[in-house]
């Protein structure tokens, strides 16, 4: 315990004597020559200045190469003329925004208010039929969206639908939803009603009258099928600004 002693004194003296060279500097004293303690050799540390320049090195090239990728996005880029056709003649009023994906339709009919809704959807399938398509045949991508009557207590149905190809009947409606409340409407337990196709065929057509009848139609579908593929190609190039704003900062 004494050798331990000795030898912990001994090392916290030698400290403060190395120490004391550069308090003396400081207070503008000469620095007596100190023999009988070694200091320890100092590490070799890895410049953080080289490690910055690196890493700036690097983002410039990313930023570059963003910047080519933008260029020829926004030269591609073109929107589809059903996107203006529609909101020209629609009644409908269009709510989206910048960064999210979802967006929607919506407006009120006698004391109801309808809303459709539905989401971005990428322009490239990864379960597509690749043959298929090297034989030139386009695979369609339906995009599924949602039609909703509110009432103002906020109780409702929702349709849950699909777009199809054709030109008689652009949609099929999957289930069929009620719900008393917000509550229940935005409750992931609640129940989602029938499959559509499994009620009454006279119950179905009272459901086709009705949604023609609030505006879901053909020109519809094809708003939505374009705009879909419209807000995807949108947020990708807002994405490349932003990555290309984080590297050059």
């Amino acid at each position: 315990l004494k050798q331990f002693w000795l030898k912990s004194s001994c090392q916290q003296t030698g400290d403060l004597f190395a120490m004391l060279p550069r308090v003396l500097r400081a207070c503008g004293t000469s620095v007596p020559k100190v023999t009988g303690f070694k200091q320890p050799a100092l590490r070799p540390l890895l410049c953080p200045v080289q490690q910055r320049c690196f890493s700036l090195s690097s983002a410039a090239k990313v930023a570059k190469d963003l910047q080519a990728e933008i260029g020829h996005e926004e030269e591609q880029y073109q929107q589809a003329k059903e996107i203006k056709k529609f909101l020209d003649s629609s009644s409908f009023k269009f709510v989206q925004k910048e960064g999210d994906v979802n967006m929607h339709l919506e407006r009120e009919v006698g004391d109801k208010l309808v809303k459709v809704e539905w989401q971005l959807t990428s322009p490239f399938d990864p379960t597509a039929d690749v043959e298929g398509d090297q034989e030139g045949g386009e695979e369609y991508e339906a995009t599924d969206f949602c039609i909703t009557l509110e009432s103002k207590s906020g109780a409702g149905v929702s349709f849950y639908c699909s777009t199809q190809t054709g030109e008689d009947h652009r949609y099929v409606i999957g289930n069929v939803k009620s719900f008393a409340s917000v509550e229940e409407k935005e409750s992931v337990s609640s129940y989602n009603g029938p499959e559509f196709e499994d009620i009454d065929e006279k119950l179905q057509e009272s459901f086709d009258e009705l949604l023609a009848e609030v505006g879901v139609n053909a020109e519809l579908c094809d708003f939505i099928d374009a705009m879909a593929l419209d807000k995807e190609q949108r947020e990708y190039i807002r994405w490349l600004r932003n990555v290309k704003d984080i590297m050059e900062k």
